[in-house]
């Protein structure tokens, strides 16, 4: 029992190069070809399938009960229904309005708009931490910081808010 927490079998580790070595390629042509778009920074939806393609990729490769083909064709699943929501989203606004959210503003004029903070649950450390990041050296220095439909924060400079 102990052994085969350390070594299964030379079977399972040549499975394991074998099939990861494949599944990988195929994601890698698959991401080819569905364009730069499948994998960008751009909502929680994007994030879901990030998430899902890792796990998918990960279960083809440790799970023996997974063939490669199936493991393959989850993968290209994924990958088109990713595709098709993107695609509708640029051709639809109820479907970009249904998956996106709208970027929020947090600070106006060097000012918190706490209201905002609040239903965007970000606390003032974190813009000034993006401030800083942003080479703002005073919330004053803000004509605006803007929560991205990403979960980054942009930072619109004022007239003096450099260091």
């Amino acid at each position: 029992m102990t052994g085969q927490i350390l070594f299964d079998s030379w079977s399972g580790l040549a499975r394991v190069l074998i099939v990861g070595t494949a599944a990988y390629a195929m994601l890698i042509v698959f991401l080819r070809i569905s364009g730069k778009r499948t994998l960008s920074k751009m909502n929680a939806f994007d994030l879901v399938v990030t998430v899902a393609l890792g796990s998918t990729l990960a279960t083809v490769l440790l799970s023996r009960s997974v063939p490669l083909a199936e493991g393959v064709l989850a993968l290209a699943l994924l990958i088109c229904l990713q595709f098709v929501l993107t695609w509708a989203s640029v051709r639809s606004r109820r479907v970009r309005d249904l998956i996106k959210s709208e970027p929020a503003l947090l600070v106006r004029d060097g000012v918190y708009l706490e209201g905002a903070m609040r239903k965007e649950r970000m606390t003032r450390e974190e813009i000034d931490a993006a401030l800083r990041d942003s080479g703002v050296a005073a919330l004053s220095g803000a004509a605006a910081v803007v929560l991205e439909t990403d979960g980054s924060l942009s930072v619109v400079e004022s007239g003096g808010g450099r260091r």
